[in-house]
């Protein structure tokens, strides 16, 4: 079974800036209840959406008090409670930012790990891209970070 999530999130000042469980350098963080992981939050959307289940905002209210600030990688710790539960595993993920800044290809192989990790699968299995907007848009105007994801799940 296959899933697609997609998230973006403002940028914001005072706040650090996660991706894939990873703080990178960078002038701003993103705006959002949790530590705002775009990538990891769009992980979980697909990982969710393969299971059939309704999306992170179900499991993980932003108006909840007990996931102010969580860190994105418990979320996805909670996908792989939710496929183990329903007799599933996850297989693999494959992602992309979309932002004009910052490079992500320094930082990737840790938020692979990271990932791979929290979901239960090796590192190798989830890929992570990037790419730009070409300047169009609010994410080209450097206003905030988008990301796709696609997820596979099977019956163990």
């Amino acid at each position: 079974m296959t899933g697609i999530g997609y998230d973006v999130h403002q940028f914001a000042e005072n706040r650090p800036l996660v991706l894939g469980g990873v703080t990178i350098p960078h002038s701003h963080g993103l705006a959002g209840h949790s530590d705002a992981d775009v990538l990891c939050h769009a992980i979980a959307d697909a990982v969710l959406g393969a299971m059939g289940q309704p999306d992170i905002g179900y499991f993980f209210p932003p108006g909840d008090p007990a996931c102010k600030d969580i860190c994105s990688l418990e979320i996805l710790v909670k996908c792989r409670e939710l496929a183990a539960a329903a007799g599933l595993t996850i297989v693999n993920v494959d992602s992309t930012l979309i932002a004009e800044a910052p490079k992500v290809l320094p930082h990737r192989e840790a938020m692979r790990t990271n990932i791979g990790t929290a979901l239960g699968i090796a590192p190798e299995r989830v890929g992570i891209k990037a790419t730009t907007n070409e300047t169009m848009g609010f994410i080209g105007r450097k206003e905030g970070i988008a990301a796709l994801a696609v997820a596979q799940v099977d019956v163990w």
